[in-house]
């Protein structure tokens, strides 16, 4: 289909997803992006939070700790840290994401982050 991208999630462990969307919504490390047919190529990091992908069997949702996001005007790839099926999700995934920070910008931001995913899940 000409109006749809192939989506691939990954992280270490495995392959999460692999279908044709019509758009993914990613959050990126600037502010949340959305992903369709022939976007300009970019390639951006990513912060905590959800991934949303619309697919021919529905939405998909997908929580990521991180990491980075190619887009291209046919596909989109993300290389997630660690990422798992949004329903999968539990307090003890997140206290595993959370890390002692150093007192650094970047760990303040991703503590920050996580927190707003907590609470958006609801966890």
């Amino acid at each position: 289909m000409a109006d749809t991208l192939q989506f691939d999630l990954v992280s270490p462990e495995r392959k999460l997803a692999s279908f044709d969307a019509t758009e993914v919504l990613i959050p990126g490390a600037e502010g949340d992006m959305t992903a369709m047919a022939d976007h300009m190529p970019v390639i951006t990091t990513l912060r905590p939070g959800i991934v949303r992908a619309k697919g021919a069997d529905g939405d998909q949702e997908y929580v990521v700790s991180g990491g980075f996001a190619e887009i291209t005007g046919t596909t989109l790839s993300v290389l997630a840290e660690q990422a798992m099926a949004k329903g999968d999700v539990d307090a003890a995934f997140l206290d595993g994401l959370a890390t002692e920070g150093d007192g650094s910008d970047a760990a303040t931001k991703k503590a920050a982050d996580l927190a707003a995913l907590r609470s958006e899940l609801g966890v």
